[in-house]
């Protein structure tokens, strides 16, 4: 079955806008993993606009106490600076489960898309055996149109696809056409011995038709979506609704 992985990325957002220690990144990924919440996951940024440093650290703890996977997402081409040590050195302090890659920069207010494989493969390949070295799994954020060949020869163990798109057209009525190349791309990765991930504007609306059009997916990492309706709703409510979204589409 699917497994979900709560981003608590904007619960750092609120925090930062205001300085201090509330509200408190480990006492949310707490609660979400009270509710049931597979995993945990985080994008720390070398500009630390939400998850610090120290978050990593300390959620490395809370996941590792609580036996359950800690994915870090990042840019592992982006330079070290003051209070970001880099992304290998955070995954060689903490040796998360999972490493997702995410060719994002700066001046991107979210990730927007994935690598070109064709072009970055050659920088990828000892990035990935890098990382791999150090016990994580490695994913590769990946659009609906990548090439998988290129993107299985880095020797990657995942791709996660990069869900806007999906979103953009389940909202605009276009749902069946929206999820034909997710589930072609779904389908080849599968093929050529990749596992599964999804994550981006996935939402309590259009997460289950999405499952239920690719079939296996691994693993979907959610964050905003779900912490705003946790706003209304309440976290344990909140990721207990998302499982329960995940377990109908398992059987559908």
């Amino acid at each position: 079955m699917t497994r979900l992985s709560v981003n608590v990325n904007k619960i750092a957002v609120l925090r930062n806008s205001r300085g201090g220690d509330m509200p408190s990144v480990v006492q949310a990924a707490t609660a979400c993993l009270d509710a049931g919440a597979h995993g945990i996951t985080v994008h720390p940024r070398p500009d630390a606009r939400h998850i610090r440093a120290d978050d990593v650290y300390a959620l490395a703890r809370l996941t590792d106490a609580r036996g359950v996977e800690f994915n870090i997402e990042g840019n592992p081409f982006a330079p070290p600076r003051s209070g970001y040590p880099g992304l290998y050195a955070l995954c060689e302090t903490t040796r998360p489960a999972q490493v997702t890659l995410v060719p994002d920069g700066d001046v991107q207010l979210t990730s927007d898309h994935g690598f070109d494989f064709v072009r970055e493969r050659d920088a990828l390949t000892p990035v990935v055996a890098r990382f791999q070295a150090l016990g994580c799994r490695v994913s590769l954020f990946a659009d609906a149109g990548a090439d998988i060949a290129a993107a299985r020869a880095s020797g990657a163990d995942r791709i996660e696809l990069y869900t806007g798109p999906w979103a953009e057209g389940f909202a605009a009525g276009r749902a069946t056409a929206a999820a034909a190349p997710f589930a072609a791309i779904a389908h080849a990765a599968r093929e050529a011995g990749f596992g599964v991930n999804a994550g981006h504007d996935l939402s309590q609306d259009n997460l289950g038709e999405f499952l239920t059009a690719l079939g296996a997916v691994d693993e979907v990492s959610i964050g905003h979506a779900l912490i705003g309706e946790a706003l209304y709703d309440g976290l344990q409510a909140t990721v207990t609704r998302y499982l329960e979204i995940i377990e109908a589409a398992g059987r559908g």
